[in-house]
């Protein structure tokens, strides 16, 4: 049924899977784009739900299939969602943006900041109805083996315009009715710069110290995790976006606490020898406070750090 298949995801790491397991069971035509020409046909994906507080028993996987779609299977893509690391984003989607319809809408949904700025120009450039969006989300989701991933966590997801054509009434509602807790929302950079706030401070801290979430709500840690925020606020203003210090500070704590047993992403980046994303997280903090004439010394000491771990 590939010939159906309207919407496609880019990345087939835990989100992009999770995201497509629920346009799946809301009954969208979905599949993910295959990274070269031998990746092609139909992919067996295995998820495994959220346990409720009350279910003792062990939750099996279910098992569904996914078309995977080539490079030059695209014709009738009218939504592509990007799931792969900040880093890869240009790289991947550049190559793909002229073999997709001219009225295809991009959503990028993925961890840090930057790729926006730079995809903005391309998407511009196309006048010809091509869209821009952008998102968050704080669904927590492992993936356990290539093809299996397994919720962790329900969370927020936070979709919205950011340029060219907008996305259509149909696929914004579509989204917003298969993914849980979601919303669409008029001003999404600020939420981007919000969930930057908390990556900032958690990512790049349980890296270098080797540490869970929770550990963080140690005191030792108080006055970096203040500094990384104080200079956040200060760069966002720069670049318009009026953030609440407060508001930024107690969402960083309710994460930490929530999420008290969970290993960042860029621990487990770290652990297994994988890029990190700290270019794209407080790395982008650094180049907007350079671009602003402005320092950021915090986050330019954890930025530096981290890359020498990652060696």
């Amino acid at each position: 049924m590939t010939h159906a298949v309207d919407i496609a995801i880019l990345g087939a790491g835990a989100v992009g899977q999770l995201i497509c397991r629920q346009l799946t069971v809301a009954g969208m035509n979905v599949g993910f784009i295959g990274r070269n020409a031998l990746e092609s046909g139909e992919q067996v994906v295995s998820f495994t739900p959220l346990a409720s507080a009350d279910d003792h028993q062990q939750i099996q996987a279910i098992p569904y299939s996914v078309p995977i779609l080539t490079a030059d299977a695209l014709d009738n893509i009218r939504l592509v969602i990007v799931c792969v690391k900040a880093y890869q984003v240009l790289d991947a989607l550049s190559p793909l943006l002229k073999q997709l319809p001219s009225q295809c809408h991009i959503l990028l949904l993925h961890n840090g900041m930057g790729p926006h700025l730079a995809l903005a120009p391309l998407i511009n450039a196309q006048a010809n109805g091509r869209g821009l969006s952008l998102g968050t989300t704080s669904q927590g989701v492992l993936r356990q083996a290539p093809w299996l991933i397994k919720q962790t966590g329900q969370g927020l997801t936070q979709l919205g315009h950011f340029t060219g054509a907008e996305l259509t009434e149909h696929y914004r509602n579509a989204l917003l009715a298969a993914i849980p807790s979601s919303e669409w929302v008029d001003a999404i950079v600020p939420c981007l710069w919000q969930k930057l706030a908390v990556n900032a401070a958690i990512n790049p801290l349980t890296a270098l110290y080797q540490c869970p979430n929770g550990k963080l709500a140690e005191p030792d840690f108080s006055e970096m995790i203040k500094g990384i925020l104080d200079e956040l606020v200060l760069v966002a203003a720069h670049d318009g976006v009026s953030l609440d210090k407060s508001f930024l500070h107690d969402r960083v704590y309710q994460v930490i606490r929530l999420t008290a047993g969970n290993f960042s992403s860029m621990h487990q980046d770290i652990a297994h020898q994988r890029r990190t994303e700290i270019d794209q997280i407080n790395g982008y903090i650094c180049e907007r406070a350079q671009a602003h004439g402005l320092s950021a010394p915090v986050n330019a000491e954890l930025w530096a750090r981290v890359k020498q771990l990652a060696v």
